[in-house]
């Protein structure tokens, strides 16, 4: 039966569980972003190491707004590993679009124009009910475990990929803007994810994303006719 009680601490404490999973979290996601700021310039050479610092960039931006699911499958049971890494492989993945997306198009040498078009279209897009949807799918890790709970680590797997497909649904358009309207830069990633965080984690998310709407559009505008 499937559980999604944490183990209790004394005095009010942290649950040893909780503070292991948040630690793992923590430090790889550390460990990704000064792995990626020493290879930044990987993003812009062959595919190998260009899928290679994307994989890299993904877990530093979004590995911490996948932290409730986390914590939440800690609690219920084990193949937690399993969970995260079937997460991360579908944004590796994506790495795909991205360079193929930079084979057509430099992202060093965009024009105002499309730039402000993809910011634009990236702000519509989180007005949208595909948007609203996956993000809130993405905001309910209880009830998305309780939907799609498998056992064992294939199960543990299986979770993941299907939250990050979600998550992906979530978040395609920001990664639009990464890749064709900051060029990939390392600061706007941090700012991106941070954005992500905000949306997916804080309180009132879904009013941030539409905050988030407004400043694209607005940014985007700017942008084109500037």
């Amino acid at each position: 039966m499937l559980k999604l009680h944490a183990p209790q601490a004394s005095g009010g404490q942290v649950a040893p569980g909780d503070r292991r999973a948040v630690s793992a979290l923590a430090l790889a996601t550390v460990a990704a972003w000064a792995a990626l700021v020493s290879v930044a310039s990987g993003m812009q050479i062959a595919a190998l190491p260009f899928l290679g610092a994307w994989a890299l960039m993904m877990t530093a931006m979004m590995l911490p707004s996948a932290a409730p699911l986390v914590l939440v499958h800690a609690r219920a049971g084990r193949g937690t590993a399993f969970l995260t890494t079937g997460y991360l492989l579908v944004w590796a993945a994506t790495g795909a679009a991205a360079y193929a997306v930079t084979k057509l198009v430099d992202p060093m040498i965009v024009s105002d124009t499309v730039k402000g078009a993809v910011l634009v279209a990236a702000g519509v897009y989180q007005l949208t009910p595909a948007k609203s949807v996956c993000l809130k799918r993405c905001r309910s890790p209880v009830d998305f475990l309780m939907q799609r709970w498998h056992p064992g680590r294939v199960g543990a797997l299986r979770l993941g990929f299907a939250h990050g497909l979600f998550c992906v649904g979530c978040c395609w358009a920001l990664m639009a803007v990464l890749v064709l309207a900051v060029a990939m830069s390392p600061a706007w990633a941090a700012a991106i994810a941070a954005v992500v965080f905000a949306e997916k984690v804080l309180p009132r998310g879904e009013a941030i994303a539409r905050l988030l709407a407004v400043a694209l559009v607005a940014f985007g505008l700017v942008t084109a006719l500037g």
